[in-house]
């Protein structure tokens, strides 16, 4: 599938700065206001209220570019549901899978966490890998186990007790965003924010601590090379 060529057209500043402010928002925990004062010391003069436009504009379709390019991923997929507050006080549960790998296969905001809202996810989930997984973890949620022999009744299911710490833990720098926007405005804005944000860290998640210097060097430089693909910079 072929990427979205994203529309710079009208914009005063250039696509490799509007990447760049995007980039820097959904890999690191920063604000629109620190973007704002990374810019100006490079020079580059613009109101966070812009570098908020701009991700808000460009930042999905980045996200679904990632996603594309990399593809299918494993076939064992872990699954967990936490909540996750509003700034409105409206509790939400961001529903989250990853593979064997840790990478985030896809993200869904939730009011329940019922059985239909399990139905919808793996629903989700499917659309998006094209394919069911051949084993799939969880918890002992009970909704779990209802949507899968509905959905997926092919699939092994193991919700053994810590057999899903991985997907826990991965829930770490989602929580660490979190804190730092002071919760999400609503639970449009914290779906639209987690999927790209999961697609970039997904991209820029190499394990430094597995690898050599000199690969890890590589594969970052793969990532950045990604990067400008995905966002049409060249």
């Amino acid at each position: 599938m072929k990427n979205i060529n994203p529309d710079y057209r009208g914009y005063r500043f250039s696509p490799e700065i509007i990447s760049h402010a995007v980039w820097l928002y959904h890999r690191f925990c920063l604000s629109f206001r620190d973007i704002e004062d990374l810019l100006a010391e490079r020079g580059v003069i613009v109101s966070y209220e812009s570098i908020r436009n701009w991700c808000r504009n460009f930042g999905s379709t980045y996200g679904r570019n990632i996603k594309k390019h990399r593809g299918r991923l494993g076939d064992t997929w872990y699954l967990d549901e936490v909540y996750i507050v509003t700034v409105r006080g409206e509790r939400r549960y961001l529903w989250r899978a990853i593979d064997q790998d840790g990478d985030v296969l896809d993200i869904l905001v939730q009011k329940t966490k019922d059985q239909q809202a399990a139905f919808r996810f793996f629903r989700k989930l499917m659309k998006g890998q094209g394919r069911t997984p051949r084993l799939i973890v969880t918890d002992k949620l009970p909704s779990y186990g209802a949507a899968l022999r509905k959905v997926m009744p092919s699939s092994l299911h193991c919700n053994d007790r810590f057999a899903n710490n991985r997907v826990e833990v991965s829930h770490e720098h989602t929580r660490a965003q979190e804190r730092q926007m002071r919760r999400f405005k609503s639970p449009g804005q914290a779906q639209r924010f987690l999927s790209v944000h999961s697609q970039v860290n997904n991209l820029f998640r190499i394990g430094r601590h597995l690898i050599s210097a000199e690969n890890y060097r590589i594969l970052r430089n793969r990532s950045f090379n990604t990067w400008r693909q995905v966002t049409y910079v060249c």
